[in-house]
């Protein structure tokens, strides 16, 4: 019996800490938008943009 003596407090201390993380992850606002990554696997990556190339002169061509 002595051992519940120490798992109850052990359990109450991660319940606490459980219930921190929860609310810690919901003041910082992780639980907004629930959609968009699950959309997002869905989709390739976003496409850069081609650089623009400068005019190329004959010169540079060796033939």
């Amino acid at each position: 019996m002595s051992i519940i003596s120490v798992l109850i407090p052990i359990a109450v201390l991660f319940v606490i800490l459980g219930l921190a993380i929860f609310f810690w992850a919901v003041k910082s606002r992780q639980f907004d938008d629930l959609d968009k990554e699950a959309f997002s696997i869905l989709f390739d990556e976003k496409q850069q943009k081609p650089e623009a190339t400068s005019p190329k002169k004959d010169d540079d061509h060796p033939l």
